[in-house]
């Protein structure tokens, strides 16, 4: 059994790695959704043109794990205060987004975003936006399992992601 999840939160090479390890996917593909240009390269994309943001499309299998399990996942690896990018990433091509595939998703969604702003863990709104899945490109051969294929380059852009996580979510966890 085989379900999709599609999570935006700034640079797909970021978004990668916390999905991947867990138990029950058996994919994690970086690319670009939500524009109107098809098939749209990095670079096109790069350039605010197409209306795409970057994100990935996780395949799982629900049986093992939930897609409530991660959401939750998905909300500590971004800052669900910032509109307008993740961390160093700005622009709308990394603007914080849950794509849902269907109804059961979109509450799921709808649900645990409510449960994070009654939670008062951030003094500022909760602005990620939660929006019906469009078609998904994967990104690039280069930009795939990036944190595998150039690790010192990963970590680097990682970097500042990693101290606002351990800031705002390790204590909880």
């Amino acid at each position: 059994m085989k379900e999709t999840a599609i999570f935006a939160g700034g640079c797909f090479w970021c978004m990668i790695q916390p999905f991947d390890q867990q138990p029950g996917i058996y994919s994690v593909t970086s690319g670009y959704t939500g524009g109107h240009v098809p098939n749209p390269t990095y670079e096109q994309v790069k350039s605010h043109s197409t209306g795409h943001t970057e994100a990935v499309a996780i395949e799982f299998d629900p049986t093992i794990i939930s897609y409530e399990q991660l959401v939750e996942i998905y909300w500590q690896q971004t800052d669900p205060t910032d509109a307008l990018g993740q961390f160093e990433d700005r622009g709308d091509n990394y603007r914080p987004v849950i794509f849902y595939q269907n109804e059961q998703q979109r509450m799921v969604a709808a649900a645990s975003k409510k449960a994070l702003e009654d939670s008062g863990r951030f003094k500022e709104p909760i602005v990620t936006q939660i929006e019906p899945a469009a078609d998904f490109y994967p990104a690039e051969e280069y930009h795939q399992d990036f944190y595998k294929k150039d690790p010192e380059r990963y970590e680097d852009a990682h970097q500042i992601r990693e101290e606002f996580l351990k800031e705002n979510w390790e204590r909880t966890l």
